[in-house]
């Protein structure tokens, strides 16, 4: 076990922030979700990165009052997500010992972790335990404490503004790691960011595409960069449609979409087009007269407007049309090609063989790595968790909650935004059924109801054995 510099900041933060308050608490722990290349504690090949330790932290600071526990049973209702996530959380932990075992040999797997057996030139290995049947429950346990206690903060007025305060500053906070990685690059000091770089992790930091390096920010690799700006871009973006914050959340989303682009990742590229069409889709769903819709209309309007102003000066500008042409080409339309494509296509292949050779039930959680989300749930918890997390994603997605275009509407509309926005990088090459904390800090606030605080109480009807109230004897019988 090794206790990392990063993991002692974790701590001091945590105990100022415990004398501050929930909202100061609440706050840190979404600003250490940036931090998905740092590791707070090193036990053998397993990584605790700084938000997971932060996580006690927030526990504490959220669970010691008698309302906010009671929250979080209700956030474990039937009829509420944090259920089925529960539910899928029960089967992971079950298959990750049972499965491995139950199917050892029966077919072959790219391991996630260290594997006992020797594996061939290809990577494979006999199916059987592996060391990230241990790490990757204990990360799906994380993630159903942090989508229980976030669902139980939202559960108030000031704990929502709280949970979109921290989000929008997590936005800027990602872009600014963007930067900083830009100018550590360019100026050769790199090295100044290695204390939030030392998980046991293969890190792409001197990669690059053409001429332009790749953007990893504070993260392991411009994939998972992407994909995480992705989600800062959909929360912002949503919010600045919906007239909050306009200044700030506008500028984030365009800051955040930039880097997205720039970043040299093919599922940043293609998820920013399936973004940019979900946050057009709701503008005109929101498009009206009202001052509260101005830039929901404005977006409709001047959005086809503007992408035709940029292709007309991509094609009357000399060269830039096939500048960009190439750029899409290396990134899109000939990854499948590349040795990296080749590569990930061979591990979804094997995963969909290993759903199949399990029967449906899955190879065990954390068994096998994947380079697609939907594989990794079929391959890894079979059918049973594939619909618990179908469930879990419907009851989050598709339950109507509190009065359409008020605040705590739009905080969540903007949250299920950015879950689609991050679902969309996970299954273009999400590598493990955990889609980190972050994911389930969108899911919980997506769920949060602190309209139920509004709610009329019903009366009390009478009992027939409750005395009648005394009544005024009339003048005239006295």
């Amino acid at each position: 076990m090794s206790f990392e510099p990063i993991g002692a900041i974790t701590i001091v933060v945590g105990l100022f922030c415990l004398l501050f308050g929930t909202r100061s608490t609440v706050v840190a722990f979404v600003m250490f979700c940036t931090l998905g290349s740092a590791a707070a504690l090193l036990l053998g090949g397993a990584n605790v990165q700084p938000a997971h330790l932060f996580l006690a932290f927030l526990a504490i600071s959220t669970l010691f009052w008698r309302k906010t526990s009671t929250e979080m049973l209700e956030a474990l209702k039937i009829t509420e997500p944090g259920f089925w996530l529960l539910c899928l959380v029960l089967y992971g932990v079950l298959s990750s010992y049972v499965m491995p075992r139950l199917f050892a040999d029966a077919t072959y797997i790219i391991p996630l972790g260290a594997s006992e057996h020797l594996s061939t030139s290809d990577g494979i290995v006999p199916l059987g335990p592996v060391s990230s049947n241990l790490t990757q429950p204990i990360y799906l346990v994380g993630d159903l404490f942090c989508f229980l206690m976030i669902a139980t903060v939202g559960s108030t007025h000031r704990g929502l503004e709280t949970l979109a305060t921290a989000l929008i500053a997590y936005a800027a906070t990602n872009i600014g790691f963007g930067v900083i990685d830009l100018v550590t690059s360019a100026t050769g000091t790199q090295e100044a960011l290695q204390f939030i770089r030392n998980a046991q992790y293969t890190f792409h930091d001197e990669e690059v595409v053409g001429t332009m390096r790749r953007i990893i920010g504070s993260w392991p690799e411009a994939s998972a960069f992407a994909s995480m700006t992705l989600g800062a871009f959909g929360f912002t973006g949503m919010l600045w449609l919906c007239g909050r914050k306009p200044l700030v959340t506008g500028s984030l989303a365009l800051l955040s979409l930039i880097f997205v682009v720039i970043s040299t990742s093919s599922t940043g590229l293609v998820g920013a087009v399936v973004v940019l069409a979900l946050l057009y889709g709701t503008a005109l769903q929101r498009c009206s007269m009202r001052s509260q819709d101005r830039f929901s209309a404005a977006t409709v309007v001047l959005g086809p407007l503007v992408i035709c102003m940029i292709a007309a000066l991509a094609l009357i500008t000399d060269g830039v049309a096939q500048r960009i042409y190439e750029y899409v080409d290396t990134l899109i339309l000939s990854k499948a090609e590349t040795s990296s494509g080749v590569q990930r296509s061979y591990w979804n292949a094997l995963a969909l063989q290993n759903f199949f050779d399990s029967w449906g039930l899955g190879v065990g959680l954390g068994t096998n790595r994947t380079s697609s989300f939907p594989l990794a749930i079929l391959s890894n918890v079979g059918v049973p968790g594939a619909v618990f997390y179908s469930l879990f994603i419907a009851t989050v997605f598709g339950v109507r909650r509190g009065e359409p275009r008020s605040y705590p509407s739009d905080v969540r509309a903007a949250a299920r935004i950015a879950c689609l926005s991050l679902l969309t990088g996970a299954i273009i090459a999400g590598p493990t059924v955990d889609q980190s904390l972050l994911f389930y800090v969108f899911a919980g606030v997506a769920s949060a109801w602190p309209e139920r605080e509004r709610r009329p109480v019903a009366p009390v009807a009478r009992l027939v054995s409750d005395p009648l109230p005394l009544m005024p004897v009339p003048s005239a019988v006295r």
